[in-house]
């Protein structure tokens, strides 16, 4: 019997304070979880853009995986945007999603699609 007191009162006395350690475990995991991202895009493939780079950045911030993310435009990326129609519609869907958008714009003048890109919601900047 007084084992089985002894094992109850353990149990009632050490339990929560177990359950709030492994709580406050939790939340310094959830803490340290990643909830910005800067996604560099530099393929002019229009296979990796639409499968790869622009499904996943569109999921992300709409499905809420990641709360901040930075799409920049690098290289020959810049060529693809200016020459898709489809690609360029991509961008603005980033954009509605709330994606912020970037270029390079020495990359951009290089390609002569500074103009476009900016039409299409991205911040061309050096």
């Amino acid at each position: 019997m007084k084992k089985t007191l002894l094992i109850t009162v353990l149990v009632l006395f050490c339990l929560p304070m177990l359950l709030s350690t492994a709580a406050e475990a939790v939340q310094a995991e959830e803490e340290k979880s990643i909830d910005s991202v800067a996604i560099l895009w530099t393929s002019g493939d229009p296979e990796v853009a639409k499968k790869m780079v622009f499904l996943y950045t569109y999921n992300a911030k709409s499905r809420g995986w990641l709360k901040n993310i930075k799409f920049i435009i690098w290289g020959a990326s810049t060529l693809l945007v200016s020459q898709d129609k489809e690609i360029q519609e991509w961008v603005k869907k980033l954009d509605e999603a709330g994606v912020e958008l970037y270029a390079c714009k020495w990359c951009a003048d290089q390609y002569e699609g500074s103009g476009l890109l900016e039409e299409l919601g991205v911040e061309v900047i050096y």
